[in-house]
Formats: C-alpha cells, structure tokens, sequence
C-alpha cells in the first residue's frame, strides 16, 4: 500500500471515529419534535408517547412542538432548515408522501432534505355507510354504484387527506366510481355521513367503531390487509373482492438531511425498542394501531414505494391540491 493510500486509510478511519463518538454523546440538550399537525390528534399522541419514553434510553429530555399549517408543509419546511445534529426531527405521515407529487413548488422535498429515522405504526380505516344506502356489503355497494352512476357521493377531511386517497384508490381498483365531498376537517364529514348528507366515508376505525356497535353507520369493510382487532368482524377490502388494496394511516420519524448515520441508527434502535415492547403493542391494539418495526435503509424503502404508489393514484384520478 502506497504512503498516499495509507494517509486517505488513516483519515477516514479518524472520520468514523469522530462520528462514532458524536453519536454516542449524541444528544447533548433537549431534541425537538416538530409536529406539522394540531394537537390532539393521532400524530401530535404519539409524538407525545414517544417524547415520554425516548428520554430513559437516551438521557435527555423530547419536546413536542405543533407547527400545523399549510397541509403540514409548514412545519415540514421548519424541520428541512433546521441543523442536521439530530437535535429536531419531524413526526411525519402519509400525508408527506402524497404531497410529493400533490403539492407543486414545495420549499422542500421529502426524500433529497430529508432521512428517514424509523417509522412508528399505522392504523386501519373503515369504510361506513349510512343506514339508510340500500347496501349491506362492498360487493352490494359496488353494484349499487354501477347503477347509480355519479349518484353515490362519500365525505373525506380534505383533498389529498388520507381519508381522500382511500377513496380514490378505492374507486381506482375496484372500477367504482363515486363522487369525492372534500370537508375541511373530519367533523364535519363525520357529521354529515352521520346525518345522511353524504353517503359514505373512509374513516379512523377507532373513531367510527363506537357508531358502528350503536347502529348509526354501517361499516361495509376496513382497509388494512389484515381484519381489524377493533372491527374484526368487518372483512378487508382486499377480501372483498378488490385484491391488493390496502389504505392506512401511518406515522413516522425523519431527520434532516446529512444528521449523522450513526445517530439515525441509535434514535431508529430507540424507536424500535419502545415498539417492540408487548404492553405498548397491546395498548396501541387497543387503539387500532400497528407498531411497525423497520430499519432506516427499510424505512427508507417503504417512503419511496408510498411516495409512488400516491403518485400514480393522483395522475390516475387528475387530483389537484385545493
């Protein structure tokens, strides 16, 4: 080995060694949690749950900080600027990966300013009929939409919402079409299925399971690929005659771009860790949701196979952002 090759050898192995070591006094003060969502909901709980836990394996205190606005691309844009020390990471969710190719001119976008640290869980949706549409099952549904045509209509919480692209992927798969009522805001859609405003939704299976039991709201399938632990008497889209659909809620953890390997991984082992542990699986069952254990090259994978699954459903259905 030449002296040259010998030098680029030793200095590299100084630069592992540095980062090595940040990563073990990583972190050094409190880490922020941006939140690009309002309190209160799924995203802003389980950032909260995890900023409780992190801090007995990591030795510093998690701060949860809401940043909503602008379909999360406010917060999103505050993460992306922030230094990559691992000192602010985003709580992300699908919603990121349907705006990479929703949202034109973004101050950012999600795979070039941005690492994915690990995932946390995803929840099911349900698909709910008002009592009084003459449809006691999908394949009941499907037929009644063949002859009704343009007539069935089902409510979401905005364009490119979760709840939006379950239906579009639906009406996408199946051949079905139905017309899209965008709300601003999941009451008020809520509120309408519930009165018979508007024929159908793709809700949080959590939230409709309670209008389900009462009557108020038929749940014609959930949208996991397995049946629902809260609805396990509701079949799966998938099994009701619509193979490969699966429409989920879920959540994760990304960093800035260029935050140190070392530190993603650690953070990622932490995340899993809290995840893994059969009570906090147990709860979250409770809750309708999921722990989804991957490593950062796997989480990175999934990202960019959501990011094109969204994209081709909103090219396929002309989608345009509100």
């Amino acid at each position: 080995m030449s002296h040259i090759a010998r030098r680029h050898l030793v200095a590299a192995g100084l630069l592992l060694f540095a980062a090595s070591a940040a990563a073990q006094n990583w972190p050094t003060r409190p880490v922020r949690i941006v939140v690009p969502f309002a309190a209160g909901g799924p995203a802003d709980n389980y950032a909260r749950f995890l900023a409780q836990r992190l801090p007995e394996l990591l030795g510093q205190s998690f701060v949860v900080e809401n940043r909503p606005g602008a379909g999360a691309i406010i917060g999103t844009e505050l993460v992306a600027k922030a230094p990559a020390d691992g000192h602010t990471l985003l709580l992300m969710s699908n919603t990121h990966t349907v705006n990479e190719t929703l949202v034109a001119g973004k101050p950012y976008e999600l795979m070039r300013d941005f690492v994915g640290v690990a995932p946390i869980n995803y929840s099911d949706l349900v698909l709910v009929a008002h009592p009084a549409l003459p449809a006691q099952s999908l394949p009941q549904l499907r037929a009644l939409a063949k002859q009704r045509p343009g007539k069935l209509n089902y409510a979401s919480s905005g364009t490119g919402t979760p709840y939006h692209m379950a239906g579009e992927l639906f009406k996408s798969l199946s051949g079905t079409y139905l017309v899209h009522i965008p709300y601003r805001g999941s009451s008020g859609a809520r509120t309408d299925v519930l009165g018979g405003q508007v024929d159908l939704m793709f809700d949080a299976v959590t939230t409709m399971a309670e209008q389900v039991r009462a009557g108020k709201v038929r749940a014609l399938a959930t949208t996991g690929r397995q049946r629902s632990a809260v609805l396990p008497e509701v079949p799966t889209v998938h099994e009701s005659g619509v193979p490969n659909y699966e429409a989920t809620i879920w959540l994760g953890l990304m960093a800035p771009k260029g935050t140190p390997a070392a530190v993603v991984e650690r953070l990622n082992e932490a995340v899993r860790k809290i995840a893994g542990q059969p009570e906090v699986q147990q709860a979250w069952a409770r809750q309708g949701a999921t722990a989804m254990l991957m490593a950062p090259a796997e989480f990175d994978r999934y990202l960019r196979d959501d990011i094109a699954k969204w994209a081709r459903v909103i090219q396929t259905a002309h989608i345009k952002a509100e």
